[in-house]
């Protein structure tokens, strides 16, 4: 069954149609076909009932010498008494067999027979009418043809026989052109899609002009390559500042491991092997940050526990010893909610190293709530006296590997990752990290979902 039925949604969607219509047409032709019948029947019923009754009334009378031949309705009228004599019948049945002798009991009954010499080639309704008399029960036998309702049952039977297999061819040709013609757009989409490689992401696949739902996946399909594409572009840029980044300490630690290896003086290898250290150092450090990128990127999972909005800062922040430029917090008690340890400290230890990069004499470190009582939200500030950020690079620090002062960047350390991770970071845990407006210095602002406040007695 599974080898027979169609394979493509346009052959399943007519033969599904057809088969539908097909038996909706056929329970429909036999009801038409049974309506008809009993209404035709029902008619010829009651002529041949109205007759036999006036016939039984003149014999419950003792009147049947006065029986008037059968009129427009009937074929025939037969009177027959208890023991199977006829008393009485129309002309055509003078000399007839009784059709049955009267039954013990008055009442009416209807039969179909095929009576001679009257019947021919088609069946008679007979309406049998009991009715008592002086001499005993009789029964009014009143037959009518049934010519009318066997050619009205031909005709219609017929006319379905031809008519519903035409429609039904109908119905499937319709289904199969409507189908095809609906998606004949959704064949464009797959056509232009199965083109498309990784080299070719700028390209989009046609949208109908219709509003309907393959219009709707044609744009999702658009919005979806343009995610790819996006996405492409920053794998390729991050490849190439990463390549870039990686190439510096990579050509310095070259050239100190060879001239310590040309030097012959033991006395200068410390101070080479020391260099060469610091720059294995940042090496390790760019790794661990591109490592925790593509952690951020993949969206992996992070065990995230309840914790201690305002411990988890003053912790990052003690943990800081012999740093160049002091840190000053204001930190609010009690700001608890959920999200990972490591990865919000890494936030707080990123916020505060590029503070502490560019600032003067004071680092300032803030943490209060905000909000009420439903949908608190924790705002950590980080505050340096430095040279500030403009306006008009707000967003651009957080792009990747940039710096605004590559020279100075690079004396300090940078990578241009810190910021770029602490905002991704802070985006993971449901959070927002911008650069806002300072009376002196860069004013970094992370805000942060934490739990209702709990009530108090």
């Amino acid at each position: 069954m599974r080898r027979l039925w169609p394979t493509t949604v346009r052959a399943r969607a007519t033969a599904g149609a057809s088969l539908v219509v097909a038996v909706a047409l056929a329970l429909a032709s036999f009801a038409l076909l049974g309506l008809l019948d009993a209404n035709l029947l029902q008619n010829a019923e009651s002529d041949a009932e109205r007759q036999a009754a006036t016939v039984a009334q003149l014999a419950a009378a003792g009147e049947l010498d006065h029986v008037r031949p059968p009129t427009h309705g009937a074929d025939f009228i037969q009177v027959v008494d208890a023991h199977g004599r006829v008393l009485s019948s129309s002309a055509n049945l003078v000399g007839a067999p009784p059709l049955a002798p009267a039954p013990p009991e008055p009442g009416t009954s209807y039969h179909t027979w095929f009576v001679e010499p009257v019947s021919g080639e088609h069946r008679q309704r007979v309406v049998q009418v009991t009715t008592d008399t002086p001499d005993g029960l009789v029964a009014v036998y009143a037959g009518t043809s049934l010519r009318d309702v066997d050619a009205a049952d031909t005709t219609t039977a017929t006319a379905l026989a031809f008519g519903v297999p035409l429609l039904l061819a109908m119905v499937a040709l319709v289904t199969w052109r409507v189908t095809g013609r609906a998606l004949r757009p959704v064949e464009a989409i797959r056509a232009e899609v199965a083109e498309i490689t990784d080299r070719d992401l700028h390209r989009r696949v046609p949208v109908p002009d219709t509003r309907d739902e393959i219009a709707r996946l044609a744009a999702t399909m658009n919005a979806t390559l343009d995610r790819l594409e996006s996405s492409g572009v920053r794998q390729r840029r991050f490849i190439a500042d990463a390549s870039h980044e990686l190439r510096s300490p990579i050509t310095v630690l070259r050239t100190q491991l060879e001239v310590a290896l040309a030097v012959q003086d033991r006395e200068l290898w410390p101070g080479l092997i020391g260099g060469a250290l610091e720059d294995v150092e940042r090496l390790q450090q760019l790794a661990a940050d591109l490592l925790l990128l593509a952690r951020i990127d993949a969206a992996q999972p992070v065990a995230a526990v309840p914790l201690d909005l305002s411990e988890l800062v003053g912790d990052a922040v003690r943990s800081r010893r012999g740093d160049r430029v002091p840190v000053h917090t204001r930190l609010e008690p009690g700001i608890a909610m959920t999200g990972s340890h490591l990865w919000l400290a890494r936030v707080v230890t990123n916020l505060v190293d590029n503070a502490q990069r560019f600032a003067d004499r004071r680092v300032d470190v803030v943490l209060r709530a905000d909000g009420g009582r439903h949908g608190r939200t924790a705002v950590l500030e980080v505050v340096d006296d430095g040279p500030g950020i403009v306006a008009a690079d707000r967003e651009r620090v957080f792009e990747r590997f940039t710096r605004l002062d590559d020279a100075r960047s690079r004396d300090h350390g940078g990578a241009g990752l810190g910021l770029p991770i602490a905002r991704d970071l802070t985006a993971h845990h449901g959070g927002t990290l911008t650069a806002e407006d300072s009376p002196q210095g860069a004013r970094l602002v992370a805000r942060l979902p934490v739990q209702p406040a709990a009530p108090t007695d």
